[in-house]
């Protein structure tokens, strides 16, 4: 495989201040604040409100747009946005949008008092997941689009070092602003519509950089079909009705799906196992649904089928033309590369809890120093990348995300020893950081120009399918053997990965993505 080629430390050092790079570390800034508004920092909101535990759960499913957004990602390729995009410029105009909505649903949701109306607090939380989901495939695309292949490294590095940032600023920074307004104990809304009200200011940041930036100089494959107002109208409506046909046959579907669940537990099966079967037909179904209604509008003219054709299936065609064969082993490594971090970090925050540390300890050690530590980690793959390649700090961060699951394993004899915690942390934190930005960088590698919104999106939603697929038995596995020998495991199925590695990197060249040249900001 041929990626950035080996450079001295004074060159990998330089590329940290590429105004590129810098930008990135506000865009990731801006990419990490929803997130967390939506989970761990929400669920403690929503607690605090008397919500039930049960129904906070819940909320997490509005986050679903982030493992979907392939689905409308194509139309951030094909679509341009009216005046706007004029003015801005394809990644820019649609950036702009989507940072506009994120704010006004974060406001949405610090204006909504989820005591009093939990269901338009369900609307607000939504529409943030897919807004934040939708910044997320214009942000990917323009850093494939703003630099070549030497600087993706660096990109990746800087953008997991602004995410975390932003991770910070939404989980601790907006804790501590809603302590400050609210007695302990007490539950005040005006308290967390302040600090909900601050977190959209802090959105500000991406805006502005949003401005600030130049537009990438990536060239825009010519379309056949979208030329006309009521070319794109046509098509948003074809998406439109095969969006509803797939939230409504996901309803009805259950009827069909639940009692085949309630039959495999019922003959014995564990009631994870019989889930997760259950859930993929019902998943089936809705797709099978999606797809027949978005083939009857094209059979009945709503949309030509060159549409949905240069939209949805190119991009898929492309990355096998490219590959052939070798796309297989490509989409395999895609798929596994994170499982051994994936499947342990499930169980991690019970293990500690299981294990005797404090939630003082966990807070400070894990989610604090541990953040930090990814940090480091994200620009230490970076600075490695570009100094001996992508492929080589592939296999490293694969290897050291196999070996520090070792260590919990021995973590988990000794008891609680906070220096023993501290060092598998700062072990476990680093790998992972480093191997995620030589992973991001490898993914830049492999989309096509024309096709870079589409393509990084379905990367991005294939790397955590199985693997969290995989880490929902983590628990059973847990009870059968122990935490000892489910971290050992958990090592030894990163295994495989490594020699996938190995075999695409023999394989495959992955070529610059969009430029030779390393313009300004």
């Amino acid at each position: 495989m041929h990626s950035a080629e080996k450079r001295s430390w004074g060159e990998a050092f330089v590329a940290f201040i590429h105004p590129r790079v810098i930008t990135m570390l506000f865009l990731g800034l801006s990419a990490g604040i929803p997130i967390l508004l939506i989970f761990s920092t929400l669920s403690i909101w929503l607690r605090e409100a008397g919500v039930d535990r049960s129904t906070v759960t819940y909320f997490s499913w509005a986050a679903l747009g982030y493992s979907f957004k392939f689905v409308w990602a194509p139309l951030i390729d094909r679509l341009p946005f009216p005046i706007l995009h004029g003015l801005l410029g394809r990644r820019r105009s649609w950036l702009i949008i989507a940072q506009c909505c994120i704010i006004a649903a974060i406001l949405w949701m610090g204006l909504t008092d989820p005591a009093e109306n939990l269901t338009m607090m369900a609307f607000a939380a939504v529409a943030l997941g897919f807004a934040s989901a939708t910044q997320d495939i214009v942000i990917d695309a323009y850093r494939i689009e703003a630099a070549d292949a030497d600087l993706q490294a660096m990109m990746s590095s800087a953008y997991i070092g602004g995410y975390r940032i932003g991770m910070i600023v939404a989980g601790a920074g907006a804790l501590t602003i809603a302590g400050l307004f609210e007695a302990e104990g007490t539950y005040q809304h005006f308290a967390w519509t302040v600090a909900y009200g601050c977190m959209a200011l802090a959105m500000c940041v991406g805006v502005i950089t949003t401005l600030l930036v130049r537009e990438p100089d990536a060239p825009k494959a010519e379309s056949k079909y979208f030329h006309e107002t009521s070319d794109y109208v046509r098509f948003l409506l074809m998406f439109a009705v095969t969006v509803i046909a797939f939230i409504t046959a996901n309803s009805y579907a259950g009827g069909l799906t639940d009692p085949l669940k309630a039959a495999l537990t019922d003959g014995g099966m564990i009631k994870e196992l019989s889930g997760f079967i259950a859930g993929t037909l019902k998943l089936g179904i809705s797709v099978a649904v999606a797809i027949l209604v978005a083939w009857l509008t094209t059979r009945v003219g709503l949309t030509p089928t060159g549409m949905v054709q240069e939209t949805y299936i190119s991009p898929v065609k492309d990355f096998i033309d490219r590959y052939g064969k070798t796309a297989i082993i490509i989409l395999a490594l895609i798929g596994v590369y994170r499982i051994a971090d994936i499947v342990m970090g499930v169980m991690a925050n019970v293990f500690y809890t299981d294990l005797g540390y404090t939630k003082e300890d966990i807070a400070f050690i894990s989610k604090t120093f541990g953040l930090f530590m990814t940090i480091g980690g994200s620009f230490l793959g970076g600075l490695l990348s570009v100094r001996y390649g992508v492929v080589k700090i592939l296999f490293l961060g694969a290897l050291l995300s196999a070996i520090t699951n070792i260590l919990f394993a021995f973590m988990a004899q000794l008891g609680p020893n906070t220096e023993m915690f501290i060092v598998v942390i700062m072990a476990d934190n680093l790998s992972g950081g480093l191997a995620t930005a030589a992973f991001i960088a490898y993914l830049s590698g492999l989309t096509n120009i024309s096709f870079t919104a589409m393509q990084y999106a379905i990367f991005s939603s294939i790397m955590t399918l199985f693997p969290k697929i995989l880490a929902g038995f983590s628990g059973t596995v847990v009870d059968a053997v122990g935490y000892s020998w489910f971290f050992v495991g958990t090592a030894v199925i990163g295994i495989p990965v490594l020699w996938l590695v190995v075999l695409a990197g023999r394989l495959t060249e992955v070529k610059d993505t969009v430029r030779t040249e390393t313009d300004p900001a």
